[in-house]
């Protein structure tokens, strides 16, 4: 997709076109059909030209770039970065202004991504399961301040590997709200060192501190509450996400778990090096991180929250609503002991899904997506209607997030230190 944001005047042009073309015709006495369709074609081929060279993308403070200064901005970014994959969308007025697919899906064969490639979502998937919640919190399905031990249909153990948190009695006090904003006190991974971040398996799913307490991002918080959601609505995740969202939505390349049709347009990951990393293919549909998606589809997502469609006023507001400030020097490790004023001036919190923060330009809300081989970020601004996506298979894409961000949409807030989206021409250490 790529749209002109004058495309109402495109389409008076092209009805002139029409009745130009006619009048060619009867001019001519050609009455043969096909030529007079080889006339129309070749007017239409010249209008849609004229009208990409008007196009412009609207920036945060009021000024413009076209699509050739898109273009190459990207692109040089992502040669000095050695990025080797790249989907962009830009959001204005609530609606995909633009929308382009850059460097390749398969650099070994050189197969160019396109923007219905499919891509690794990562931690994309925790702002869909975000929404999903809202939605059934909505129809009265969930609660998000009931705690989750009163959803139980079994013993906690029976759901997962938590023997030793159901040994501590505090666990009790976990609430929907409290995974969505990342308060449970569970760690990101279970398995993985909350100071160090490195892998550690002789380690147990446990709390660390008082739910409800403080921030520290929690991928198994997420898959917490999707286990128990699970047995007490009777749906599977992505039962429950085509219910709520992607049908809805007309996400058809959108999926928790990956689907036969995607294999023969998705992407291959690239580590920082450069070297292969394959194709994500997830066999079990999780929350927190296992969506496969196109930038197409997560871009008409985004446009689909910010015009605040599938909710109602009061509950969109409430799951962009700051829930907890966070202070802490960077987002991983998650229990790092280091403490920060930082980002105060952007009053950097969460709500429930998203990264929330205070602007010159009304609040923002964002979410990130990592792992070793893809890099993916969004941000919107709903009072000024604009957004960006940023979807990388690529260990190097955000290198070049800060310096993206701001020359496409004139983005100095988001928190880059904190989200170590360490530029390109910086030391990575």
């Amino acid at each position: 997709m790529f749209q002109s944001p004058h495309h109402v005047s495109c389409k008076k042009i092209k009805s002139i076109v029409y009745i130009l073309t006619f009048i060619i015709m009867k001019k001519l006495s050609i009455k043969n059909q096909s030529a007079y369709f080889k006339i129309l074609i070749i007017f239409l081929m010249f209008v849609n030209s004229v009208a990409g060279l008007g196009q412009t993308i609207k920036r945060l403070d009021g000024s413009s770039l076209s699509a050739s200064q898109i273009d190459s901005t990207v692109q040089h970014l992502m040669s000095a970065a050695k990025v080797e994959g790249l989907e962009l969308a830009l959001i204005n007025d609530n609606r995909v202004a633009y929308q382009k697919a850059y460097g390749f899906k398969d650099k070994e064969k050189n197969i160019p991504l396109d923007t219905s490639t499919v891509m690794y979502g990562a931690s994309f998937s925790k702002a869909v399961f975000a929404y999903v919640n809202m939605r059934m919190v909505e129809k009265g399905l969930i609660d998000l301040d009931k705690p989750l031990f009163y959803y139980l249909k079994k013993t906690l153990s029976e759901y997962g590997n938590y023997e030793e948190l159901e040994k501590d009695e505090r666990w009790k006090k976990i609430t929907p709200r409290m995974c969505l904003s990342h308060t449970t006190g569970l760690p990101n991974v279970w398995w993985m060192n909350v100071k160090t971040g490195v892998r550690d398996t002789t380690l147990v799913n446990r709390l660390y501190f008082e739910p409800g307490s403080r921030y520290a991002y929690s991928g198994e918080g997420f898959k917490l509450l999707q286990r128990i959601e699970e047995v007490y609505l009777g749906k599977d995740l992505e039962k429950i996400a085509r219910e709520e969202l992607f049908v809805p939505v007309k996400m058809d390349r959108t999926s928790y778990l990956w689907q036969a049709e995607f294999e023969a347009n998705s992407a291959i990951g690239y580590d920082e090096d450069g070297n292969a990393g394959g194709k994500v293919r997830s066999r079990k549909g999780v929350g927190a991180g296992s969506m496969l998606t196109t930038i197409s589809d997560y871009s008409r997502f985004i446009s689909y929250v910010l015009r605040g469609e599938g909710l109602s006023d009061r509950t969109f507001k409430e799951m962009l609503r700051p829930q907890i400030r966070i202070r802490s020097l960077y987002e991983f490790p998650t229990m790092l002991d280091e403490t920060t004023n930082r980002d105060d001036k952007i009053n950097l919190s969460y709500g429930l899904g998203w990264g929330v923060i205070k602007t010159p330009y009304g609040n923002a809300f964002f979410k990130g997506g990592h792992d070793d081989c893809w890099r993916n970020y969004s941000i919107s601004f709903p009072l000024k209607r604009i957004a960006i996506v940023i979807m990388c298979n690529s260990g190097n894409g955000e290198r070049i997030f800060k310096e993206m961000l701001e020359k496409l949409i004139g983005d100095t807030f988001t928190p880059w230190e904190w989200d170590r989206f360490t530029p390109y021409t910086r030391s990575n250490n």
